[in-house]
């Protein structure tokens, strides 16, 4: 099971500064997160994360994970332990355990709370792949496929469904005639040709007159 987790404002941490780890952060980027990268050493790309404000770097060698969780005021949310040590990673996960702390394991699913699917971002869609572990490659193999099957008309029509949901809500009372009337619009071809020609404004009026059409059958 696949759960988009909200996480504005939450804080997550990333231990290790390596490829893994940076690409792990990457998964939490738009999330609205806290994010942090604790390591002795950061890739060109972390630091460039760090940079850019988009994550907070803490240069620091852990030696011993229980002191360095202990010592955390407040604990992190979610912890991710993406070190090149197997067994610090594996303190690490035990250790935020103990504090109710969601955690991940780059080296130990067993250890982990959830999946890091793949995810597949054009615009505002986002779709996440997951090989249950069986094969990270396969999955970005697969993202990537997915990612060119998203057009820029996909993306209007996604635009489109949200201002007429917004209209919708204060005309038609009844779900039911309110999703009939969306899938009605998507698959109008007048529509489609408006947004396959980028002219979103267009594709609007056709839409509202068929809103239009809805609300006298109430």
């Amino acid at each position: 099971m696949l759960i988009d987790l909200k996480l504005s404002g939450q804080t997550v941490m990333v231990i290790g500064g390596g490829k893994e780890a940076t690409r792990k952060v990457k998964s939490f980027l738009d999330s609205g997160a806290i994010i942090w990268m604790i390591s002795r050493d950061f890739s060109d790309d972390a630091l460039n994360l760090g940079e850019t404000k988009q994550v907070n770097l803490l240069k620091t060698e852990i030696k011993d994970a229980q002191t360095f969780i202990d010592s955390l005021k407040p604990k992190p949310d979610i912890l991710l332990a993406a070190t090149d040590n197997a067994k610090l990673n594996h303190d690490l996960i035990k250790t935020a355990l103990s504090y109710g702390c969601l955690v991940y394991a780059v080296d130990n699913a067993a250890l982990s709370d959830f999946i890091l699917p793949a995810i597949a971002k054009v615009g505002n869609v986002k779709v996440a792949i997951s090989t249950g572990g069986k094969s990270p490659a396969m999955a970005h193999v697969l993202r990537e496929r997915i990612e060119k099957l998203i057009t820029p008309q996909d993306l209007l029509a996604i635009e489109l469904q949200e201002k007429i949901r917004n209209t919708l809500k204060n005309s038609i009372s009844n779900p039911k005639d309110r999703s009939k009337l969306l899938y009605e619009i998507l698959d109008n071809e007048n529509i489609k040709r408006a947004l396959l020609e980028n002219n979103l404004e267009l594709a609007q009026k056709l839409a509202l007159t068929l809103v239009e059409k809805g609300e006298t059958k109430q």
